[in-house]
């Protein structure tokens, strides 16, 4: 393909892993079975390779001895802690399908992915913040046929199960392992679907295990990292580039508690000696306002990955000089793709690393087309970016229909992200296609003008989204945060700020000031409820 066109394939010298996550597992287990696999900070816990392997083992043969076959589905909602990797690795040994259940969901939703998915076992939390877990599955357990056995965590549930674990003959593991293979699915996440129900984007050992191997070798990652995740294990972003990159790497897992907290994560950092920290852009902030951040040592910090939202450009420049991460890299992805399909090098530029998302990853391809006709656009135009290769799912969990409207017959994944490629190879991500605002004719991707408002001196994050005009047919709304003590801009000194540095049509009408920004718990902003919630303001 002419090399004017926006189409990239990515590096293939080094080879796939051709395994399943439990052989892989074993393989890194008999590399260096004394050296740390996992600390639980919350629960004190710490864990060699060698206890790792044991403990997942004993609650693996617990499942088989409850009934647990290859392809069953095995819930596990949960916060992170010790038992979620254990569950991870167990079910993957087993061949069992992990289905990971958001834990900020209620009822409705925790309904709707038992009954969904046919989860047979759910491993649980009894609660966790305001969230009673154990009511909640009380509540729609009668309307999940499926669901037969629950296991609470922190008591006689758990305990039963790796109990009756130990109790059977380990040699039955081999012989499940013997049955299963790499491209048998082996995950189902469903899809912080912004509108609608959430879909369940299956993924299989060869997905993810690669895609976590990959985020983590262009980060340079040995057996001697300690990976510090605060992000959530129920996404990829903990799962797959965390626990399952750290694992084919014989590296150590650092949890620093439940959910995120930036005091807890950085205490983390400094007591374990991290040398890698992941986050989305809203956990760096968070980090960096820390009233205590200067009194940490974060020395040990080199890599990581910021993604899940697009990254600051002031904020990239603040994780990479005020903590260090000299070679932090940026990942783009979603999750029916593994989740990433291209990431920043190590030896980027400071300018690759703030203006794209890097360029392809190993043994994919990715295009940027016409939405309308499909067409390959020359490089520096934006249209739509689509991925193919290794890392695309499966499929959406028994629904063949929404899967052919996302990946098309020559197996391109169509993303919905408007993106730019340029001269080499390096993608930009200029909005969601359905984010883009189109004004008085002109399209006006707002990631462009959040990033202009990131440079106003009391502005610490801006959202803009597109609210109805009667002349205009849309008009920019900008949602903005006020750095701690000043006062909140008004529209006509936001618009004051902008004048004679964006083209009019970009300056926002409307500035509305919040404490947050409404958000799904993979840290992506819901721009659709700000949207409703802007034109209810404005009386629109």
């Amino acid at each position: 393909m002419d090399q004017a066109l926006s189409y990239a394939s990515g590096p293939t010298d080094s080879p796939l892993l051709t395994e399943t996550i439990g052989a892989n597992f074993a393989r890194t287990v008999a590399a260096g079975p004394d050296r740390a696999a996992l600390v639980d900070r919350a629960a004190g816990t710490a864990y060699t390779y060698r206890e790792l392997a044991e403990a997942v083992d004993a609650f693996a043969l617990g499942l088989l001895a409850r009934g647990i076959r290859p392809g069953d589905r095995v819930g596990i909602w949960s916060p992170n802690r010790t038992e979620w990797v254990l569950t991870q690795f167990a079910t993957a040994r087993i061949g069992a399908v992990l289905v990971t259940v958001n834990p900020a969901y209620r009822t409705h939703e925790l309904e709707y992915v038992l009954r969904q998915s046919g989860i047979r076992l759910l491993v649980s939390a009894p609660v966790f913040k305001t969230s009673d877990y154990r009511a909640m599955v009380g509540e729609v357990r009668d309307a999940c046929p499926a669901l037969e056995q629950v296991v609470f965590l922190d008591g006689p549930d758990w305990d039963g199960v790796v109990a009756a674990g130990r109790a059977l003959d380990p040699a039955r593991l081999a012989e499940v392992a013997a049955t299963l293979h790499p491209d048998d699915p082996i995950n189902i996440q469903y899809t912080s679907g912004t509108t609608g129900f959430p879909k369940g984007a299956t993924l299989t050992h060869r997905n993810i295990l690669n895609n976590g191997w990959f985020v983590a070798e262009l980060q340079g990652w040995t057996h001697e990292d300690r990976v510090c995740l605060p992000v959530p294990f129920y996404h990829c972003f903990g799962m797959v580039m965390g626990n399952l990159g750290a694992v084919a790497h014989g590296s150590c897992m650092v949890v620093p508690a439940p959910a995120f907290e930036a005091a807890a994560t950085l205490k983390a950092v400094e007591a374990e000696r991290c040398t890698v920290l992941y986050g989305v852009p809203t956990m760096f902030i968070g980090m960096l306002a820390d009233p205590g951040f200067a009194s940490y040592d974060l020395s040990t910090l080199r890599t990581g990955v910021m993604a899940g939202a697009p990254c600051p450009v002031e904020v990239m420049k603040r994780v990479i000089s005020d903590m260090g991460m000299t070679d932090v890299t940026i990942c783009y992805g979603m999750t029916e793709t593994s989740p990433v399909s291209t990431q920043t090098r190590v030896d980027d530029s400071l300018e690759q690393r703030v203006s794209t998302v890097g360029a392809v990853h190993p043994h994919v391809e990715i295009k940027v087309v016409a939405p309308d006709t499909g067409e390959v656009l020359p490089r520096g135009e934006a249209g739509e970016l689509c991925t193919r290769g290794y890392s695309v799912m499966k499929g959406y969990w028994d629904e063949p229909e929404k899967t052919a409207e996302a990946v098309d017959p020559d197996g391109w994944m169509h993303t919905g992200d408007l993106a730019v490629m340029d001269a080499d190879g390096y993608v930009g991500i200029v909005g969601r296609i359905k984010d883009m605002v189109i004004r008085g004719g002109e399209n006006i991707y707002p990631r462009e003008i959040e990033e202009f408002l990131y440079t106003h001196p009391d502005i610490v994050d801006a959202q803009v989204v597109g609210v109805p005009d009667a002349k205009y047919g849309e008009e920019l709304m900008a949602w903005v945060k006020v750095r701690p003590g000043a006062e909140a801009p008004t529209a006509e000194s936001v618009r004051a700020f902008c004048t004679g540095r964006l083209a009019h049509y970009k300056i926002p009408r409307y500035v509305h000031a919040v404490e947050d920004f409404p958000m799904t718990v993979t840290g992506k902003i819901r721009k659709v409820e700000m949207r409703e919630r802007s034109i209810e303001l404005l009386g629109l």
